[in-house]
């Protein structure tokens, strides 16, 4: 398994720091409540053994706008898929939490490759999603509607989701980028009554026009009672059959929140869909807005006064994170385009907190990047980093190329709950490698096959109390059979993720990716992340995919598959030299059996590795069978590797 770095940290909070941080404040606003929590391990174990009291004081610490009702915090079965329900008796929106920020304070900007530039206050975007709501309501659209939305990262597609929420209706959103079966394949499920799409999109220095494809995802989804064309690419862009976006907002209107149940649908979004459907996976309104309160301020320290700027489109669900640093008093950096200088974004933005996919950091390690010699980024106090788990090697090398003082935040989580249930705190010393703690009200454990915790040892990592973000439900599983069939099959009544984890004595966690992906060599389980942390330090590979092909526990023959850097090829001395440090770093069981060079890696289009559908290529199993092309960010990729 991975190398921990048992060195000194390399962050420690200063006294300052600590004094500062809004989960300490949280923590002496609990003591004047009678509950002492001496340290962040006090304040998780607190948090997970009474729950409904946790849960309820996050309600209370942050004024949430709604009602709380005088009910219970629970009700109903242990988790969702039994009958769980969270505060039955109370009413909120998600929009009338997310628009109390002062007026005139900034809430939104927003860049884009094309050359776009717009600064929103708070004022400006609530007038208009007053706007867009009234259209939306004149449109036909009301509580429990669906609005689907096939745009960019533009302000717009802030407004119109705003809109949509302060209705009671239900968001979902695709990006441009999504060919138009894989978005027919997401929206059909859930029947929209209205379609906001875009012209087109730029991105990697190309503009790409889309009206085409929106045409035929127009056609395919026959509830739509109207469908509103954003012109982004050109302002005089038009469709046969659409309503222009400038016709949509209704001046003069007067904001107003529909008051839906806790649980009433906020939006749906989507598992990966890299094999069959897509899972339509439902959040309610008061878990995504009491998650996000707490994992922004208590995690990221975020509030009134940061600027967080996270990359991600509108089909990744840091999108919906993103938006929810309104809901904490934030600035949020909509950007829109391809990731071609992050670091210079986020100067020029005034950024405090920048979040990114683990592979950008590593990117910039090996472009040999100094962000922090070369600008000015003296207001960045804080790094998010996800999508995979970032090796050491990025841990260092933000540490010694960005800055000293900021906190780096690996998280871990997914679009299951829309948040990292793992990741930082500002509480806590950093080591490399290491996710600094388990979130507070997350449950997290290792479990062995037979369902006992592990400290200190690799485990299948599975939350074994509920959290308010858990779905509630999959859209059209009326039994909660495909639910239950996704994340409760293996220890019943405690929702596996499926991915490795190692809880280490002091609280920190390492994640090692996906549990359905590990190899298993000579009985010895090794997470993919680990091969990939040696494999891609060498200069001469710029990604690169393992596969064990054993099944049913029968061991099969590993498969490295390199993808090279400019210039580079795979000669005999590189196919040595890897095998030796695998075998060094590793164990002489890891070393490949093959190592075979491709053009490209195939990546979702939120950029994770295709490991289980390639395995399944390579199983025999046909291309269109084992992914959905749709859903990738180069699909050509996957034909690099039928047998």
């Amino acid at each position: 398994m991975s190398q921990v770095s048992e060195d000194a940290p390399l962050w420690e909070p200063s006294d300052a720091v600590i004094a500062n941080a809004r989960v300490t404040h949280f923590q002496h606003w609990l003591l004047d409540r009678g509950v002492l929590t001496e340290s962040y391990a006090d304040l998780w174990n607190w948090s997970v053994t009474e729950v409904d009291e946790f849960w309820d004081a996050v309600w209370a610490y942050f004024d949430v706008a709604g009602e709380r009702g005088d009910g219970p915090v629970r009700s109903g079965g242990a988790m969702p898929v039994d009958g769980l329900r969270w505060f039955p008796s109370a009413t909120v929106n998600y929009a009338a939490n997310a628009l109390r920020g002062a007026a005139d304070d900034t809430a939104v900007i927003f860049r884009s490759e094309a050359g776009g530039h717009r600064v929103l206050t708070h004022r400006e975007l609530a007038r208009h999603v007053a706007e867009v709501r009234a259209g939306l309501a004149a449109l036909g659209v009301g509580k429990g509607d669906r609005v689907a939305a096939y745009l960019p990262n533009i302000p717009e597609a802030l407004v119109c989701f705003l809109a949509a929420a302060s209705l009671g209706a239900v968001w979902s959103s695709c990006s441009p980028d999504f060919g138009s079966s894989s978005v027919i394949d997401r929206f059909a499920q859930i029947e929209p009554s209205v379609l906001i799409a875009v012209d087109g999109y730029a991105y990697n220095g190309r503009h790409f026009d889309r009206r085409e494809t929106v045409a035929e995802i127009q056609a395919a989804l026959p509830t739509l009672d109207a469908t509103v064309l954003v012109p982004y690419l050109d302002p005089a862009a038009s469709l046969p059959g659409t309503l222009p976006y400038a016709d949509l907002p209704k001046p003069g209107h007067e904001l107003e929140f529909e008051p839906v149940p806790f649980d009433h649908p906020l939006w749906v979004v989507y598992s990966s869909g890299t094999t069959g459907l897509p899972k339509p996976i439902v959040h309610g309104h008061g878990g995504v807005v009491l998650e996000h309160l707490k994992a922004l301020s208590f995690h990221q320290d975020l509030g009134p006064g940061d600027v967080f700027l996270w990359y991600t489109t509108t089909g990744w669900m840091m999108w919906n994170y993103l938006v929810g640093g309104l809901l904490v008093g934030a600035t949020v950096v909509m950007y829109d385009g391809a990731p071609l200088d992050l670091w210079t974004l986020a100067a020029e933005t005034g950024t405090t907190y920048l979040g990114v996919g683990a592979p950008y950091l590593m990117a910039s390690r090996k472009e040999g990047r100094r962000p922090g010699a070369e600008l000015d980024l003296s207001r960045l106090k804080g790094i998010g980093s996800t999508g995979s788990p970032l090796p050491p090697e990025g841990f260092d090398w933000v540490y010694a190329e960005v800055g000293r003082d900021l906190l780096l935040g690996s998280f871990s989580g997914g679009t299951d709950l829309c948040t990292g249930f793992v990741g930082p705190s500002p509480l806590l010393p950093l080591r490399a490698g290491v996710i600094q703690c388990r979130g507070l009200g997350a449950k997290i454990e290792a479990f062995d096959d037979e369902g006992k915790a592990l400290i200190g040892e690799v485990g299948e990592l599975v939350l074994t109390e509920p959290m308010p973000s858990m779905p509630v439900a999959f859209w059209n599983d009326t039994d909660g059979a495909r639910y239950r069939e996704s994340y409760f099959d293996m220890y019943p009544g405690v929702w596996r993720h499926g991915d490795w984890i190692k809880i280490l004595p002091d609280g920190g966690c390492v994640i090692y990716g996906r549990s359905d992906s590990t190899l298993n060599r000579g009985g010895i389980r090794m997470g993919t992340a680990d091969f990939y942390r040696v494999v891609e330090a060498f200069e001469e590979i710029a990604d690169s995919l393992v596969i064990d092909t054993g099944r049913l526990g029968q061991e099969g023959r590993l498969l490295l598959y390199v993808q090279l850097a400019e210039g580079a090829g795979l000669t005999e001395d590189l196919a040595g030299r890897l095998k030796r440090e695998i075998r060094s770093a590793l164990s002489p069981r890891h070393v490949p059996d093959e190592i075979t060079a491709v053009p490209a890696v195939p990546r979702t289009l939120s950029g994770k590795k295709l490991e289980v559908p390639v395995r399944k290529i390579l199983q025999g199993v046909p291309p269109e069978k084992a992914a959905n092309r749709d859903s990738l960010a180069n699909p050509e990729a996957l034909g690099y590797f039928v047998p």
